[in-house]
């Protein structure tokens, strides 16, 4: 029986993707459920399997191809053995075309080469064989193969005169489906919402000392590390609570109000920036936020982010501090109306009861959406949260 391997079902605000590698050839046993091949949308990066144990008989889409929902993608014969392939492949005329494009990659010198980085890597001479994929499950991407052609080039240059060889290089790479949706959607952001920043210093002192309090016991409860963000969701759910139209956004001329509390917490990936959300977060412990996180910091540098992962939202929260960014102004994720920037942690000199202090000091900014959030709400929310963090307690007596 000849079955049909199609394009998952896309969310409504995923139109196509481009199918990256298969990972099966023309005449190959596959097993139900087993991946044949990746489609990187603009969001994330979809897996898609065999419906039937058999053989693939028949691909009809190739790497590189951009595609839509419920495409045809290959063929899967159910009665076929693999000792039945070639007989198989040669009975359907369009199998022995379809499968040359497949043995390219392998051609060209390392089957866990993209299509792209093998063409580059024939062009400019590199052996794809000796280089060290960044990409997923190891494989070598365009990047890398520039990376290596560029080395060469800069060790054969004359060590006396290096300013003698007049190179001027530059690269010119195709954005990613990611990073060309990220640009699209700041861009939007900035030209739609009428963002404001308002900036706030906090004492990290009272967490820092919980944490180093308490991060064995809890480690040893739960099963996962105590790290700051729990703290700042927790923090930024009870600010929320008091000033619900900084947890709100905007449809047309209406504010809606959201009865609950969707937190995005910005990743960085090897793709590029993804936001997944925590939903219902102030109905999570301290224990379930930080597995959550991990999880998903798990699934972005693996590249199995879901959409579902992705969609909705009601306020995000961005860690510029773990790169060492002491300010910076986030910019709004649509369609929320505000965001909250970390900041690097530094001992500073701070005035305490008339004494000067050192104090492990971070700074805050907020940014929000002027149209419907005034800057008496945005200030008082940064307050809100920079109260909870240096008093813990408040978040316990719910004040």
């Amino acid at each position: 029986m000849i079955i049909e391997v199609k394009v998952p079902m896309l969310s409504e605000s995923v139109s196509e993707g481009t199918l990256l590698e298969w990972k099966k050839k023309v005449g190959e046993a596959v097993a139900r459920d087993e991946i044949l091949i990746d489609i990187e949308t603009d969001k994330v990066v979809l897996e898609v399997p065999s419906p039937q144990a058999g053989v693939l008989v028949e691909i009809v889409a190739q790497d590189g191809e951009t595609v839509t929902a419920d495409q045809l993608l290959a063929r899967i014969d159910t009665a076929a053995t693999a000792s039945e392939a070639p007989a198989a492949t040669e009975a359907a005329p369009a199998a022995p075309a379809a499968e040359a494009p497949v043995a390219a990659a392998p051609a060209q010198g390392n089957a866990a080469a993209m299509p792209a980085a093998a063409k580059l890597a024939a062009e400019k001479g590199v052996d794809v064989n000796t280089l060290q994929g960044s990409g997923r499950d190891g494989r070598v991407l365009k990047e890398d193969v520039q990376n290596a052609a560029a080395k060469p080039a800069a060790a054969s240059a004359p060590a006396a005169a290096p300013v003698a060889a007049g190179q001027r290089l530059e690269q010119r790479v195709p954005m990613s489906r990611l990073r060309a949706r990220v640009a699209e959607r700041l861009l939007a952001s900035q030209q739609e919402n009428a963002i404001l920043t308002t900036f706030n210093e906090v004492n990290m002192k009272p967490i820092m000392d919980l944490r180093a309090k308490y991060k064995e016991k809890f480690e040893k409860e739960h099963g996962t590390k105590l790290g700051f963000m729990s703290f700042f969701v927790k923090a930024a759910v009870a600010a929320l609570k008091k000033y619900p139209v900084v947890n709100a956004s905007v449809d047309g001329n209406d504010i809606v109000y959201h009865g609950y509390f969707d937190i995005g917490i910005a990743i960085g990936s090897p793709r590029g920036l993804v936001v997944p959300i925590l939903r219902d977060a102030d109905q999570m412990s301290i224990a379930d936020i930080e597995k959550a996180i991990v999880d998903y910091a798990v699934k972005a540098k693996d590249g199995k982010i879901a959409l579902e992962d992705l969609t909705g939202g009601t306020f995000s929260i961005t860690n510029g501090g773990t790169f060492g960014s002491m300010m910076s102004t986030p910019i709004i994720n649509p369609p929320q109306s505000a965001i909250l920037g970390m900041h690097a942690t530094k001992e500073r000199a701070v005035v305490e009861n008339g004494q000067v202090v050192v104090r492990p000091m971070m700074y805050l900014a907020l940014s929000y959406d002027h149209r419907i959030i005034d800057g008496r709400e945005a200030v008082l929310t940064l307050v809100a949260i920079k109260d909870a963090l240096e008093d813990p307690a408040r978040l316990l007596l719910d004040l």
